[in-house]
């Protein structure tokens, strides 16, 4: 959807598929809702079900943050190579670099100038672009990337807010909530 990263988050609609958490001023007024059906185990078990969707939502986002932070890097660095080679290319002269074999092991490689580069794509992929398509591949995957964390760290920062509100209400309200439990913004 053009246009929706300017929107502010909405109170009253979901935001990247989470739903809006519950707030409950009156326990009498919402006991007595139809859907309730004054059974009070049922109610706290289908919050209890909530809460663990929430928690759910909240590792999944701390696990996509994580790896979205762990991507953006790769990705820059690949992109500043692919710059690199695409610059060099009609030159005589070879590119003298070091690549990860695996973890901390690096070796010493020239390459030759080339208008061909492989790039691993996951899942054990790896496809050979040209220079340019390269750079537009991976300036695309930064800028999604890039795009999906800031959508996340606005999702976290909005719930922060959001609790601090929860814990400035007054104390003489009986209140449940089902949210999101607090995490630390990145």
């Amino acid at each position: 959807m053009a246009g929706d990263e300017d929107k502010p988050l909405d109170d009253s609609k979901s935001y990247m598929g989470i739903p809006e958490a519950q707030f409950v001023e009156d326990v009498d007024a919402f006991m007595n809702k139809e859907d309730n059906a004054n059974d009070a185990q049922s109610v706290i078990m289908r919050l209890d079900e909530q809460l663990n969707k929430y928690k759910f939502m909240e590792a999944h986002l701390q696990a996509r943050r994580k790896k979205l932070k762990s991507q953006i890097p790769d990705i820059k660095s690949s992109l500043q190579i692919v710059k690199e080679m695409k610059a060099r290319k009609d030159t005589a002269d070879a590119i003298e670099t070091k690549f990860l074999l695996s973890d901390q092991v690096y070796m010493k490689a020239k390459i030759p100038p080339t208008d061909r580069v492989c790039l691993w794509l996951g899942a054990n992929v790896m496809l050979e672009y040209g220079l340019e398509d390269a750079e537009s591949l991976l300036s695309k995957n930064l800028n999604n990337a890039t795009k999906n964390l800031s959508q996340i760290c606005l999702v976290e920062s909005d719930k922060l807010v959001k609790n601090v509100q929860l814990k400035l209400k007054p104390e003489k309200q009986i209140s449940v909530m089902c949210q999101i439990p607090e995490a630390s913004v990145p």
